[in-house]
């Protein structure tokens, strides 16, 4: 009996596996379609393997700086052109530090074509590089591209309706002598002469600083009420009190600019000084699409900006200084507080890019964002819309997109949004073209902010960093990118040559 009933088991499930394999031939050209195999045949582990950016010494999908790395190769090897790389960045590259790390180092190896971009900040009572100040007689009214159209390549612009005005350029450092000058304004409108033989520029006596007092908030008050009564503005209070919003609390300290008091205004900028123009020796220039160009200038000549007797307002963009040999031009554009949004929106400084003929466009920024909060998609849309435009005024230029450093919130906590954007970028870098310095990672991370901090190489506010840690960083950025050319030199077969130190 139990014979009999095993037999019937053993047939029972015989007619059960015919009958699913007959059912799988019906309906599925293999059994592997039902449940396929998780190795190589899955498309989506395929494409990921595809779009990994392969890494070395921190940088990224570096095959995309190849028409660079060749143009760099003949230079070397030949002497025999300029190539220009754009920095832009925030207020961590508009000290220019961490670039001129990038612009000595590379100029040292491949030949120091002039200094390139610069725009007088100190006129504006901002920073900036050291190589060159500006002096002038007059005030000026200051544009920045986080508020205002105006602000081109430099990110910012230079205004006035004076026409008593002269600009006095000094070079400081005599590395970056220069025997042309390039002026960069709206539309390539002709605002300014160059001249030699001027007298003595003075600047004109600071007007006395406003005076502060406090205010203590109280119940029932408005910002708008406030600025009222101090005879002041929102946004000045803002300003002074880093307020993002209208939003204040009870209790809360304010601080006011009032010259006089609570009835008081802000002084008048002061006078201009006056200027001996009667020796002065106004230059021709050469005006081309995107800037006016001034050639085969004497350097041992001091040089100023005077005003065009033909305009009626004047607007100052940026300067080019460059000289007559061959090797590499760094230009750097920086703003303080600047986020790729703020680029965004600035069609002059799309439309004066071109002014500068990059090889090379490297990109700093995010800082700001991870300081607002930003989401990192949010960050990657406004990342590509910024390389979107780039490419439709300028076409298919090599990009460096450098991932930004660590900092503390409020001085106190770290932040997981500089991970998060540097691997959204490394994530995208083949898909969109680019290729990743992950400065993030090449400095240690989070895990870096106690070291920094013993070293003394992040500042007070815990966001910036010293004079020290710059280095630092353009030490990193130019190792990890001459490893990688070196490395494109290799396996191009190009001849190894030695790299200064």
């Amino acid at each position: 009996m139990k014979k009999k009933q095993l037999v019937k088991k053993i047939i029972m499930r015989s007619c059960m596996l015919l009958g699913v394999t007959l059912y799988l031939r019906a309906n599925y050209t293999s059994a592997e379609n039902v449940f396929p195999p998780l190795a190589a045949k899955d498309t989506l582990s395929v494409y990921a393997k595809n779009n990994a950016p392969k890494e070395y010494n921190n940088m990224y999908n570096t095959s995309v700086l190849t028409p660079f790395f060749e143009k760099l190769a003949t230079l070397e090897k030949s002497k025999n052109r300029k190539l220009n790389i754009v920095h832009i960045g925030d207020s961590h590259i508009q000290a220019d530090v961490m670039p001129n790390v990038m612009r000595q180092r590379l100029q040292e190896s491949f030949g120091n074509a002039g200094l390139g971009l610069v725009f007088p900040y100190s006129l504006i009572r901002t920073n900036g590089g050291h190589n060159v100040s500006f002096t002038s007689n007059i005030s000026w009214e200051a544009q920045k591209n986080t508020s205002s159209p105006l602000a081109g390549i430099t990110g910012y612009a230079l205004s006035t309706d004076k026409k008593n005005f002269v600009i006095e350029l000094n070079l400081k450092n005599k590395d970056y002598a220069f025997n042309t000058l390039k002026i960069i304004t709206p539309k390539n409108q002709r605002h300014f002469e160059l001249a030699t033989n001027v007298g003595k520029v003075t600047a004109p006596l600071k007007p006395s600083v406003p005076k502060m007092i406090s205010h203590k908030v109280t119940q029932g008050e408005t910002l708008y009420g406030i600025a009222k009564q101090y005879h002041t503005t929102v946004a000045l209070l803002q300003k002074n009190n880093h307020l993002k919003g209208s939003n204040i609390r009870i209790g809360q300290v304010l601080h006011i600019a009032s010259a006089k008091g609570i009835a008081g205004t802000v002084p008048a900028p002061a006078p201009a000084t006056k200027v001996d123009m009667s020796n002065a020796t106004i230059l021709k220039a050469n005006s081309l699409y995107n800037y006016y160009a001034y050639d085969n200038l004497n350097v041992s000549d001091k040089i100023y900006l005077t005003p065009n007797t033909e305009s009626s307002s004047f607007t100052l963009n940026g300067i080019v200084l460059e000289n007559d040999q061959k090797g590499i031009i760094y230009h750097t554009i920086g703003v303080n507080g600047a986020h790729f949004s703020d680029y965004n929106k600035s069609d002059l400084f799309f439309e004066q890019i071109s002014a500068l003929e990059p090889d090379l466009i490297v990109i700093s920024l995010g800082t700001n964002e991870a300081y607002g909060r930003l989401a990192p998609e949010r960050y990657d849309a406004e990342v590509m819309k910024f390389i979107n435009t780039i490419r439709t005024q300028y076409g298919n230029c090599p990009i460096i997109l450098t991932t930004p450093p660590p900092f503390l919130y409020r001085r106190k906590s770290t932040t997981s949004l500089c991970v998060e954007y540097a691997d959204t970028l490394i994530d995208n870098a083949v898909k969109d073209n680019y290729s990743v310095f992950d400065l993030y990672r090449a400095l240690g991370g989070n895990e870096a902010m106690s070291r920094f901090i013993q070293q003394k190489l992040i500042a007070g506010d815990r966001v910036h960093y010293t004079r020290d840690g710059y280095l630092e960083q353009g030490e990193l950025f130019f190792d990890a990118f001459m490893s990688n050319y070196l490395n494109y030199k290799k396996q191009s077969k190009h001849s190894l040559k030695p790299i200064l130190n």
